[in-house]
C-alpha cells in the first residue's frame, strides 16, 4: 500500500512546481504583448524598406555592390538565432534541427555559424561545427537596434574582406512570430542580397509602386541602403525570435500548469482512498477484538 506521508510530500512538490510555472507564465505574457508590440510596429519599416529599394534598384541600372555580389557555392556562414533559456516547449528543439537539416543539405561545403543564444552555441559546439561569433545574453534582455547594428558590421565585414576563408553566402535561421500558439520557421539568404522587384508588395495588397525621384544619384543612396538593408533584416529576426519565445514558454507554462493541477488531483484521490482503506481497516480490527471479547 502506498506511504500516506509519500503521497503528501509529493502532492507539496507538484503544488511548488505549479506556483513556479504559473509565475513564469505571467511573466511571459507580459513580456509578450510588449515584443509583440515592438514587431508588429518594425514589419511594416521593413516592408516599405524592400519596396524603396526595389525602386532603387530598377533606377540604378547595372550597379553592383560586394554585397550583391554572387560568387561560388563552397563556403556557408548562418546566422541561428535561439533563446538563452530553455522551459519554452519546442521553440529551440524546431530551431536545432533545422539547423541539423541545414548542414546535411549542404554536406561537402565549409559551414560556420554565428549563434544568438546559449541553447544555440551550446548544440553548434557539441556537434563540432565551427563557430564563428557567439552572443550569450543578448535575447535575454530588451534587444536594442545597435545590436543589430553591431551584429551586421560583423558579418557584412566578413564576408566583404579579402580572405580565402569568406563565405560565399550567409543564410539566418529563426522563428518568425505568427501568436502565441504558432511560430514559422524562417531560413533565409542574407548574403548576397538578391534582386529587388520594383515596387514590391504584399500579394493581398492592392498599391500601386511609388514613381520616387531622387536629389542624389539612385546608385548612391542605394549604396548607403544596403547596409541598413542587412542590419534591419538582422534586427527584424532578433524582434521576432524573442515574441516567438515568449509566446513559446507562455503556452508551455500554462499547459505544464495544467498538468501539474491534474497530477494533484490524481494524487489527492489517491491519498483519499489509502486514508479510507487504513480506517475501516482500523474499525474492522476494533470490531474484530470486540467480537472476541
Amino acid at each position: 500500500m502506498p506511504n500516506l506521508q509519500g503521497i503528501r510530500r509529493r502532492i507539496r512538490s507538484v503544488k511548488n512546481m505549479r506556483q513556479i510555472t504559473k509565475a513564469m507564465k505571467l511573466v511571459s505574457a507580459s513580456r509578450l504583448r510588449r515584443a509583440q508590440e515592438r514587431v508588429t510596429s518594425a514589419r511594416p519599416y521593413a516592408k516599405k524598406l524592400r519596396e524603396v529599394l526595389g525602386g532603387l534598384a530598377s533606377s540604378a541600372g547595372d550597379y553592383t555592390n560586394p554585397l550583391m555580389e554572387v560568387r561560388a557555392d563552397e563556403k556557408i556562414l548562418a546566422i541561428l538565432i535561439t533563446a538563452d533559456k530553455g522551459l519554452c516547449g519546442a521553440f529551440n528543439t524546431n530551431l536545432l534541427k533545422a539547423s541539423l537539416e541545414f548542414v546535411k543539405s549542404h554536406q561537402g561545403k565549409k559551414i560556420e555559424f554565428i549563434t544568438i543564444g546559449r541553447k544555440g552555441r551550446d548544440f553548434i559546439k557539441r556537434r563540432n561545427i565551427a563557430i564563428r561569433e557567439e552572443y550569450v545574453g543578448l535575447v535575454s534582455k530588451t534587444v536594442d537596434y545597435s545590436h543589430s547594428i553591431e551584429i551586421a558590421e560583423k558579418v557584412i565585414r566578413i564576408f566583404s574582406e579579402e580572405d580565402e576563408n569568406r563565405p560565399d553566402k550567409v543564410f539566418i535561421i529563426y522563428n518568425e512570430f505568427k501568436s502565441a500558439l504558432q511560430q514559422k520557421l524562417i531560413v533565409n539568404q542574407l548574403l548576397p542580397i538578391g534582386k529587388f522587384e520594383e515596387g514590391e508588395t504584399s500579394p493581398a495588397s492592392d498599391e500601386q509602386a511609388t514613381d520616387y525621384i531622387y536629389e542624389q544619384p539612385p546608385a548612391e543612396i542605394l549604396g548607403k541602403l544596403l547596409p541598413h538593408y542587412v542590419e534591419t533584416q538582422i534586427f527584424q529576426g532578433l524582434l521576432e525570435s524573442v515574441a516567438s519565445e515568449h509566446g513559446a514558454r507562455m503556452t508551455a507554462m500554462d499547459s505544464a500548469s495544467k498538468n501539474a493541477s491534474e497530477v494533484i488531483d490524481k494524487l489527492t484521490l489517491g491519498m483519499n482512498r489509502v486514508r479510507q482503506a487504513a480506517i475501516t481497516r482500523e474499525i474492522i480490527e476494533v470490531v474484530s477484538g470486540a467480537a472476541a471479547l
